[in-house]
């Protein structure tokens, strides 16, 4: 039949949407891993990964079944909120790529000011203490702390943002393609009559 039938349009889709669910359950086992054994104490943090996960579970699973069953109202919400998602996640990756040092040290400064758990988390696993500057008199979770031979950790985290912010849009860039990927596919897959359907039926 081609890769332009039916079967090869309802499979590729298929494919496509096994692997959101696949990158899903990925991210949301990530994040319950890391919170089990404490790597990572912000609730916030983990709840956000893990609502992204389930987020993507449900909208790859409406796909999934939308192009198991060649369901169209289905069909059609899930282009639209794939189509959503790829603007989003296009916007922040750009981004990600695109943002210089100074722009990365802000940004990183407010993270670092808004949660005082992910301060303990970064203190703890970099062994450094206050952001930009440490407190005499405060406190540190950071095991050089009781030796007085802690660095600040704004260096620290500077050493590996950008390349983290890079390796992130990267993925996130790649990933966007693979949804814009999926709405072409959809779309054209709408229009496609099943073969093994009534001709005479309305698609």
């Amino acid at each position: 039949m081609g890769c332009a039938g039916f079967t090869c349009s309802k499979n590729s889709l298929c494919a496509l949407n096994i692997l959101y669910v696949m990158v899903s359950l990925l991210m949301i086992g990530i994040a319950a891993w890391g919170k089990c054994f404490g790597l990572v104490s912000s609730f916030q943090v983990v709840g956000g990964i893990i609502g992204v996960g389930v987020f993507l579970f449900f909208v790859a699973l409406a796909g999934l079944i939308g192009a198991m069953k060649h369901h169209q109202v289905l069909l059609f919400f899930y282009m639209i909120i794939l189509f959503l998602v790829f603007v989003v996640q296009f916007s922040v990756s750009s981004a990600c790529l695109t943002i210089n040092e100074e722009q990365q040290n802000n940004l990183l400064e407010v993270g670092w000011n808004n949660s005082l758990t992910t301060q303990r988390d970064v203190e703890k696993s970099l062994n450094c203490c206050g952001f930009s500057h440490m407190a005499v008199n405060g406190s540190c979770a950071a095991p050089c702390f009781h030796y007085s031979t802690c660095t600040t950790c704004a260096a620290k985290i500077q050493e590996h943002a950008g390349e983290v912010l890079r390796f992130v849009g990267g993925i996130g860039l790649f990933f966007s393609f693979t949804e814009i990927l999926g709405v072409w596919l959809t779309y054209r897959y709408r229009n496609q009559k099943d073969p093994r359907a009534n001709p005479s039926a309305f698609l």
